[in-house]
């Protein structure tokens, strides 16, 4: 590793560009834990790398440099959820509170069942997608693998990757809507979870 810095301060490229490779998975799933949404992992992700390149030159060799680089990450994680809750905390303050409907995190009978009658919905509706397109979005979006893999994967270019999660996305949404104006009143899906 010691090479691959010293390469990589000296202005190699290709060196820099190993460092991302070898430890992109690691830092997207430490930014993924904090924001929960693939868009916004990435953004972050893309933040800390550009972070770790321009404080490479005050890293000390002696140190173990995956736990330099998961202390930098992680605290950089921290900020943005700070940042994000104190804007959130910021809007909700100009909301009226009996406007908003409580929010349970408790686990009851109503609420599982919803959730069971959501996962069967997707479920549903991901069948009904063309094996190309539910093939890209089940690589992004329930295995988690970065546009690059699934590129390498399917021997596809990343922007064809792009482009069929995209197209996958916008079917699969119309597939839900679907099956929900199919089912009848009384189920929790048709009914969008609201009493």
């Amino acid at each position: 590793m010691d090479a691959l810095i010293a390469r990589c301060l000296a202005g190699d490229q290709t060196a820099w560009e190993e460092i991302v490779r070898t430890h992109r998975r690691k830092i997207f799933n430490l930014a993924y834990k904090f924001v929960g949404r693939h868009d916004e992992a990435e953004d972050l992700t893309q933040d800390v790398f550009i972070k770790i390149f321009k404080a490479l030159h005050t890293f000390d060799r002696r140190a173990n440099f995956q736990t330099w680089l998961i202390s930098i990450s992680r605290n950089l994680c921290i900020d943005h959820y700070r940042s994000v809750r104190k804007e959130r905390a910021t809007m909700a303050r100009g909301v009226d509170a009996s406007e908003l409907s409580p929010v349970s995190h408790e686990r009851t009978p109503l609420g599982e069942l919803e959730q069971v009658d959501l996962k069967s919905l997707i479920r549903q509706a991901m069948a009904e997608l063309p094996a190309t397109l539910r093939q890209a979005v089940t690589l992004r979006d329930l295995q988690e693998f970065s546009y690059q893999e699934i590129a390498d994967q399917l021997g596809l270019p990343e922007g064809t990757v792009k482009s069929r999660i995209n197209r996958g996305r916008l079917e699969l949404a119309r597939q839900i809507r679907r099956l929900q104006s199919h089912r009848p009143p009384g189920s929790m899906a048709s009914r969008g979870g609201t009493e």
